[in-house]
């Protein structure tokens, strides 16, 4: 009997404040920024570009663009895009190091 398989799409799992954080905290602690800028276009996708861009003053362009595996979002943009998610950007102390 062949196995079935479905598509996974990490939008379908990113319905609360809750859910997008602890995504973006696992692509922070990878370190790799294409993979931060990866996850914020997949939470700002879940919730909807043109209401993310709206909320946080720039265009559906720019999120696409700045946010694409190939993009390098402005500080302004990030910051942006993660207000207008409901979330904050912080530092925290890394005590083992």
């Amino acid at each position: 009997m062949a196995t079935k398989t479905t598509k996974f799409d990490i939008q379908d799992h990113l319905n609360t404040p809750e859910e997008i954080a602890a995504y973006l905290d696992a692509a922070f602690e990878e370190g790799d920024p294409a993979l931060i800028a990866a996850a914020l276009g997949d939470a700002a996708q879940a919730r909807g570009v043109s209401r993310v861009a709206r909320d946080a003053g720039v265009s559906r362009e720019t999120i696409y663009k700045s946010l694409s595996d190939k993009g390098d979002p402005k500080l302004s943009t990030l910051i942006g895009v993660c207000k207008a998610l409901g979330l904050q950007l912080r530092s925290v102390v890394d005590i083992a190091r």
